[in-house]
């Protein structure tokens, strides 16, 4: 008689916003469907461990509700987290911490929800938390790569991935001019300290993105904890005509408003305007409180007060930005200067970007920044390049000069179902370039880098226009490539939903930026590994 195997438990975590549960869960049940039938032809049976609910979808929805389900989970059961939507890690991560049978994260290899960006948030918070897990992903789950995979892991409850693209930093690798300048910029910060500005910490449930307090402290970085309620009421104290200022600046700098009339679904004046007096309140608040970095959650609370802050939050990454002065009109604040913003609050890419712009100010590198969601990536269809092309893409932050600055920059209307009272993205195709791509995470409560090269390249307007409606196609993109990193060692390695881009002015300029954050990065005490390849394929040590 064949061996009966103990049922495999699904759970599938979601978003807490009811309409990006409901309109997502069609995703969910075509990923449920290939996954069943996957575990079903390897002899196995797969149990999901929760029901659909009368609000007609089948995701957790809620911290509450994610204890309620893994009370009812055999704690010894193989469990396997499906994603096919963006999800809140904290309403699995309680269960999941308690959870001693085999666990696997896996998620549908598409764009057209962050489902990815949903498993990468949610690996990176077990790791942070110290959890056992395993992870896989396939694009219709019939693969040699997936199936085999998914084979150990039902009999072994464990599957391992090659992370030969890896190589911890040795620090005689580094060549004397950038370790110094990295070394000298580390003792600088550890000596005069800067402040980060934290306007609410855990933004969707991702614990990854939140640095413990005993570890940044080492390195001369503190935290000013805000409130989002402080940035609102300072939103109300900004003029009309301070607030028509700054949209009459992005209009003379040529940037492109896609305006409608229905409040609701379309974008509207009156809605960028009040992003206007969130952009000045941030940058008084900044100046107040003397941050170097600053970083919204507002995806909870401030989603359901006022419309979203991406428009901000690019226009503080950018260098080149409208004027903000002081209440009084007489001090124009942080003249010239990006202020760099750590989008959804992720602290991870806040200390990053401290770096990155200290090290290229040095440098003389262009210093702005921002994260992209690491949202999916496919080959070129157009024969541009045989390269495999990221989709990096965020949900509107991204500097102006990333996207060829103002004139290129179009404002479209957030999507409803996540921002109910909308706002203007910062939209746009980033620019070509090479690139030094970076994730700081949290890791056996140590700091860790994990350090890259690669390029923003261009696709033609039809490739780029496919990739955008296989995405969320109001959001800024980039169509980025990984020297020396596939999609799979990238997906395994890879310990957030987030990835932090910076430009330089040429390949020798990128290897030295590189060079010099992994020095910085080595002084300060974080953990430095080096991914892939030099442009020329060449290894770093």
């Amino acid at each position: 008689m064949p061996t009966q195997h103990p049922p495999v438990q699904l759970v599938a975590s979601g978003d807490s916003r009811l309409s990006a549960n409901q309109k997502c869960w069609p995703a969910q049940q075509a990923l449920e469907k290939a996954l069943r039938t996957a575990v079903e032809k390897l002899g196995y049976r797969l149990q999901r461990a929760h029901q659909v609910t009368d609000d007609g979808h089948g995701f957790i929805d809620s911290q509450k509700r994610g204890m309620e389900v893994f009370r009812a989970i055999d704690p010894n059961a193989p469990l396997i987290v499906a994603e096919a939507v963006w999800q809140y890690s904290h309403h699995v991560l309680a269960g999941l911490l308690s959870h001693h049978g085999p666990i696997l994260t896996l998620a549908n290899w598409s764009g057209q929800w962050p489902g990815l960006v949903g498993m990468l948030n949610l690996n990176g918070s077990l790791t942070k938390a110290g959890a056992n897990y395993s992870t896989l992903w396939s694009e219709d789950f019939t693969d040699e790569f997936f199936l085999g995979h998914l084979k150990k892991w039902l009999e072994n409850g464990k599957v391992e991935h090659s992370f030969d693209h890896v190589a911890a930093l040795r620090p005689d690798w580094i060549p004397q001019p950038a370790k110094q300048t990295g070394e000298r910029l580390a003792d600088q910060l550890r000596q005069q300290k800067a402040i980060m500005g934290v306007f609410d910490e855990g933004c969707m449930g991702m614990f990854n993105a939140i640095i413990p307090d005993h570890l940044l402290h080492p390195l001369g970085i503190f935290k000013e904890r805000l409130s989002q309620s402080a940035l609102y009421a300072e939103m109300r104290e900004v003029s009309d005509t301070e607030a028509e200022r700054v949209f009459h600046w992005f209009q003379n700098e040529g940037m492109q408003f896609h305006f409608g009339e229905d409040d609701a679904e379309e974008l509207t004046p009156s809605q960028v305007l009040e992003q206007c007096r969130m952009y000045i309140a941030a940058v008084r608040l900044a100046d107040h409180f003397g941050c170097e970095t600053i970083g919204i959650q507002y995806q909870q609370g401030l989603k359901d007060l006022t419309p979203a802050s991406d428009l901000v939050e690019g226009t503080l990454n950018s260098t080149s930005r409208p004027p903000v002065f002081d209440r009084g009109g007489s001090k124009e604040l942080f003249a010239g200067k990006a202020i760099p913003h750590f989008n959804e609050v992720d602290e991870c890419a806040g200390l990053d970007a401290v770096m990155i712009h200290r090290i290229h100010h040095e440098l003389q590198q262009p210093v702005e920044t921002t994260l992209h969601d690491l949202r999916w990536g496919c080959p070129d269809q157009s024969g541009t390049t045989s390269e495999y092309v990221w989709v990096f893409e965020i949900s509107g932050s991204a500097p102006a000069e990333h996207l060829g600055g103002w004139q290129h920059c179009h404002g479209h209307r957030q999507p409803a179902m996540y921002f109910p009272k909308g706002g203007s993205t910062l939209s746009g195709i980033s620019r070509p370039g090479e690139i030094v791509w970076s994730r700081i995470y949290v890791a056996d409560n140590a700091l860790h880098m994990d350090l890259g090269r690669g390029e923003s390249i261009a696709l033609p307007p039809d490739e780029t226009q496919r990739r955008l409606e296989a995405t969320t196609s109001v959001w800024p993109i980039m169509h980025g490539v990984t020297y020396g990193v596939s999609r799979d060692q990238m997906m395994a390695k890879h310990q957030a939903n987030h990835v932090q881009v910076s430009y330089a002015h040429d390949e020798d300029a990128a290897d030295e930026a590189l060079w010099t954050r992994a020095a910085m990065a080595a002084a300060l005490g974080i953990h430095v590994n080096l991914c892939g390849t030099k442009k020329d394929g060449s290894r770093w040590g």
